[in-house]
């Protein structure tokens, strides 16, 4: 099950699953993920279709370049409400069907390396904190609910080539971006799966709380 806030923009990318995996179940629903009763009512609703939520991959999110003295109230809480708030109701939601289904499971949060250190030259303090929140959430709530055998773990990628990195005028920091990897270059979306598959799976049975990095990180 796929939640995204305009089905219209995730359409396309649902049509390729489909037709790249023609047996498997892939629905969608429109979902405002800091709503708090819809994502609520969306994870009893998936359990009820697919039978059980045993994985949540949490990736929604956006980022805003606005430096710090210009940055209204509103701004700051758009930021803040997505990345960090949205990602403890879906975490919420799910790990409270997990524990009705006393099956166990895993959440994956998506954090940054924005998250770990401040990264320059764009100005974006509200995404940076956002982060920063996700990762301390993700020890607390790993703690918390170790017990039900539910995994919570984050992933910190790099610079991804995706759509929060694109846009008029940023062409420069791209090319900052890239020149400061030794391997040249800005990641790519498909360079997350073999993380999702081990923080997801049985493969990754030991690990919770853990932040893991995507790129280079040394």
């Amino acid at each position: 099950m796929i939640f995204d806030r305009t089905l219209d923009q995730a359409e396309t990318e649902i049509e390729r699953l489909r037709v790249e995996y023609p047996s498997a179940s892939i629905l969608s629903k429109q979902v405002d993920i800091t709503d708090e009763v819809a994502v609520s009512e969306a994870v009893v609703h998936t359990a009820e279709l697919l039978g059980s939520v045993d994985i949540l991959l949490c990736f929604a999110g956006v980022v805003g370049c606005v430096h710090a003295v210009e940055m209204t109230a509103t701004e700051w809480r758009r930021t803040l409400d997505i990345n960090t708030t949205g990602s403890f109701l879906c975490a919420q939601a799910v790990a409270k069907q997990i524990i009705l289904q006393g099956t166990g499971g895993s959440i994956v949060f998506i954090a940054s390396i924005s998250g770990h250190r401040v990264n320059f030259p764009q100005p974006q303090v509200a995404y940076n904190t956002s982060k920063a929140a996700v990762l301390a959430m993700k020890n607390s709530l790993a703690a918390e609910w170790a017990r039900y055998g539910i995994r919570v773990n984050s992933i910190s990628p790099g610079y991804m080539d995706t759509i929060l990195n694109e846009g008029d005028g940023i062409a420069d920091a791209r090319a900052i971006w890239a020149d400061r990897n030794p391997m040249g270059r800005m990641g790519e979306p498909n360079e997350l799966t073999g993380l999702v598959v081990l923080l997801a799976s049985n493969a990754g049975s030991y690990m919770t709380g853990n932040a893991e990095h995507l790129g280079f990180s040394s």
